[in-house]
Order: structure tokens, then C-alpha cells, then sequence
């Protein structure tokens, strides 16, 4: 970690767990005594990560780690882990946006469902020895949608084109005014202790060091 990042964290006076534990009032109390020094650190951060990280302490209260180019907060609401990057990345779906905030819950993606998943949306993410599907986007509400509707295909409740067709069609709801549910939280359950698939080892560890041993003793003759 650099200076400056050590410095902010001491600056905003970051607690990692208990915040978590402290009532919902108590933390938009601490988010407002920060908000002047969490403008500081993203001073230089474009505006959509500026407004994301801002929308993300005012809910969650202020993060478990900060460089000058992430926030990380572990275990708030219902995520494993959000982390509001610096870093823009350009997503044209279903339209024109920029993706900064990732948010990730514990989940098993059986291997045969992997390709529809990236055919749904390239920014819906799973990492299959972790355990994990995480959504990236501009903005909460975005991502409990996206995981909602990834859900669906996953169950066989919708296809890939229905899954895209009832994002875009959330979207312009929420662009209107009205949110559908999807929107407003996770509609599944997450098993917290799902921990991943590891795989299955197909090479023996102790045949391969008794092989090594021998060619090594080769070799020294």
C-alpha cells in the first residue's frame, strides 16, 4: 500500500468490522462526518466512480480498505464483498454506461450453464473454484438485477434472450421512475457457507515428488 492510500485510511478513520455492527443510523452518521475526506480521496476519480462510491457509504457506511483506487467494503447487506474501482470500464449494454461498482455473493454455477451466462452479460462474472458470481455495473440496483435474472437462467426460469429482454426492459422501467422489484434486492437465496468447487486432482502430489527424488539422484549420479 502507498503512503497516500495508508494516510486516507487513517484519515477516514476506518474500523473494518464494526461498522457492520453498528445500527443503520449510526452509520449514515459516520458517512456524513466523512463525506469532506471521501470527497478528498476521489478527488481525482471520474465522476460515475465518484457517485458510486459516495451512494455506496452513504448505505454501508465507510469501507473495510481504500487505496487511491478502490473502496472494498466485506459483508454489508446481503454482498460477500463490493468494491467501487477507480477504474471505468465501458459497457454498451443494454446501453451506454460505465461499469465501476462490482458486487459479489456465493453461489454455485453448474459448468454447463457457464456460456449462457457470459452470452447474457459480459459483466455478470463467476469464478467457479471461489465459490462466487459477482455483477458490475454503475449502480446497486443494476446489479441486483443482473444476478437476479443470471439466477433465472441458472434455475431454467428464462431463457438467455428473456433474461436480456427483462433486463432492458427493468432498465427503461427504472429510467422512468418505477423499479420492479428485481431491482430492490436479491430474489434468491444465497448460501453463505457455499465455499466453491476446488476441482479434483488428477496428478498425485506424492508420486510426483518420488519422481522428482529419483531424477534428482539420477541427475547427481
Amino acid at each position: 500500500m502507498t503512503n497516500y492510500a495508508a494516510a486516507a485510511l487513517l484519515a477516514l478513520g476506518l474500523a473494518g468490522s464494526s461498522l457492520f455492527n453498528a445500527p443503520a443510523t449510526a452509520q449514515s452518521d459516520q458517512s456524513r462526518t466523512d463525506g469532506g475526506k471521501v470527497t478528498e480521496m476521489t478527488a481525482g476519480w471520474p465522476k460515475v466512480a465518484r457517485k458510486a462510491a459516495d451512494a455506496m457509504i452513504k448505505k454501508y457506511g465507510s469501507p473495510s480498505e481504500a487505496t487511491e483506487n478502490m473502496f472494498v467494503w466485506y459483508n454489508n447487506g446481503p454482498w460477500k464483498r463490493t468494491i467501487v474501482y477507480k477504474e471505468e470500464a465501458d459497457h454498451e449494454f443494454p446501453m451506454p454506461h460505465k461499469d465501476v461498482l462490482e458486487q459479489f455473493v456465493a453461489y454455485e454455477v453448474p459448468s454447463d450453464k457457464f456460456d449462457e451466462l457470459a452470452a447474457y452479460d459480459g459483466s455478470v462474472i463467476v469464478e467457479r473454484t471461489k465459490g462466487e458470481i459477482s455483477a458490475r455495473c454503475d449502480k446497486e440496483g443494476a446489479n441486483f438485477l443482473a444476478l437476479n435474472l443470471a439466477d433465472d437462467i441458472v434455475t431454467g426460469e428464462k431463457s438467455v434472450e428473456e433474461a436480456r429482454q427483462a433486463y432492458a426492459e427493468a432498465i427503461q422501467a427504472f429510467m422512468a421512475g418505477n423499479p420492479p422489484d428485481s431491482m430492490k434486492g436479491l430474489t434468491f437465496n444465497v448460501n453463505r457457507d457455499y465455499s466453491g468447487d476446488p476441482g479434483k486432482t488428477i496428478i498425485d502430489n506424492a508420486a510426483t515428488g518420488a519422481s522428482s527424488g529419483e531424477s534428482g539422484s539420477s541427475s547427481a549420479r
